[in-house]
């Protein structure tokens, strides 16, 4: 019987590893993104490329999108079971200025932009800053 990862990482046509199971299942239980300083920290032995490659894996597969936050270090999220990184499954991302947390606002999409004629949108990424609700 396949368990709940292997079955998120192969819908998104991922080749189940013990890692990516591993690195999965962090991801999983976060409340704000993380990046991969933070996800080595969880992980005493784990090689630092092959945490990288995972990430990116996921990445390239759209089981997690990637934040720049501002902070110089890019921080990974999980998508949601239907998110296609398409320009309408992106959402906006708050960064709180105190506990340095950044949090996918998931019900709050990035609005339509006008783009001139022949410009393509592929991506965009929307940072508010300011004080989340834990540290109000």
């Amino acid at each position: 019987m396949k368990s709940d990862s292997d079955k998120q990482l192969e819908t998104r046509n991922i080749k189940p590893t013990a890692m990516r199971e591993l690195v999965l299942k962090v991801l999983s239980e976060q409340s704000a993104a993380i990046s991969l300083a933070d996800l080595e920290q969880k992980f005493d032995k784990a090689d630092k490329v092959t945490l990288y490659r995972t990430l990116k894996t996921f990445e390239e597969n759209k089981l997690i999108h990637s934040i720049d936050d501002g902070t110089g270090s890019v921080k990974y999220a999980m998508c949601q079971d239907n998110c296609h990184c398409d320009p309408e499954d992106l959402h906006v991302h708050f960064f709180c200025t105190k506990c340095q947390q950044t949090y996918c606002l998931k019900e709050i999409p990035i609005p339509q932009i006008n783009l001139p004629s022949n410009f393509i949108q592929e991506t965009s990424n929307m940072l508010v800053k300011g004080v989340c609700a834990n540290c109000k």
